[in-house]
């Protein structure tokens, strides 16, 4: 098996917030304005991320639009877990979020302790692509969690809320330049980048009586979407960024 996780390249951080964005947005457009509700969206979503993830599962390398697909459904699946959470059983997004981080490390230490690396240059076992499918969906929720903490919860609205996780985005980037873990500040900024894309999408989305610009969930989801097609299409077209199996364990 070819190594099933893309190259990480400037190409792979876009198309990621893209998808945590389409999320966001996409989740609110089922859920309110079709009026699918929460709890029908969710169950409509899983259902799809489950067909599409035993697509990726059964392919012995990376295919662009299948992983990317996958992505973007466990963004919305990782969506609507924190808002059943939040809306229907009315968990703190203090205890949401920590719930989460508390799965995450889990998922983290029983994935290290049984591989001995959390490399995403080393998919190349079905267990591994498991154990990399499931931190990714708790770093989706988690993302979410943290970016209604700090937007809604802390009071710093979608317009702050953007500019505190660039910063700290740009932070972790500062600290990879200087020679910080490669595994490390890799799973730091994905988890990141979800609140970020989540904020930008609300900033976009939302009415500008709650401090967004107004263009809409469709508008945006259909933008964000467009953006996340034409660059898989690039990136399908390219041959994709393949790893082979001996490829370094770093991030």
């Amino acid at each position: 098996m070819l190594n099933k996780v893309p190259e990480v390249t400037l190409v792979f951080w876009l198309i990621k917030i893209m998808s945590t964005t389409v999320g966001e947005t996409g989740a609110d457009y089922l859920a309110v304005h079709v009026g699918l509700g929460t709890s029908v969206t969710g169950l409509i979503m899983a259902a799809l991320l489950a067909a599409v993830l035993s697509i990726q599962l059964r392919r012995d390398r990376y295919v662009p639009w299948i992983y990317w697909l996958t992505v973007v459904l466990v963004s919305i699946v990782g969506t609507q877990i924190t808002d059943v959470l939040t809306d229907k059983l009315e968990i703190s997004l203090y205890v949401s979020t920590a719930v989460f981080a508390i799965a995450l490390a889990a998922t983290f230490a029983i994935w290290f302790a049984l591989e001995r690396t959390l490399s995403i240059h080393s998919i190349v076992t079905t267990r591994r692509e498991l154990f990399y499918w499931a931190a990714i969906l708790f770093t989706f929720a988690l993302g979410t969690a943290a970016g209604d903490l700090a937007t809604e919860a802390l009071g710093l609205g979608f317009n702050v809320g953007v500019l505190v996780f660039v910063a700290l985005i740009a932070g972790v980037a500062a600290a990879y330049a200087l020679g910080a873990n490669e595994v490390l500040t890799f799973w730091i900024a994905y988890i990141l980048t979800r609140p970020l894309g989540a904020s930008f999408g609300d900033m976009l989305s939302q009415s500008r009586d709650y401090g967004g610009l107004g263009f809409g969930t469709i508008y945006t989801s259909l933008a964000f979407l467009a953006v996340i097609i034409a660059s898989v299409g690039w990136l399908s077209f390219e041959g994709g960024s393949e790893q082979n199996p001996e490829a370094s364990p770093g991030a």
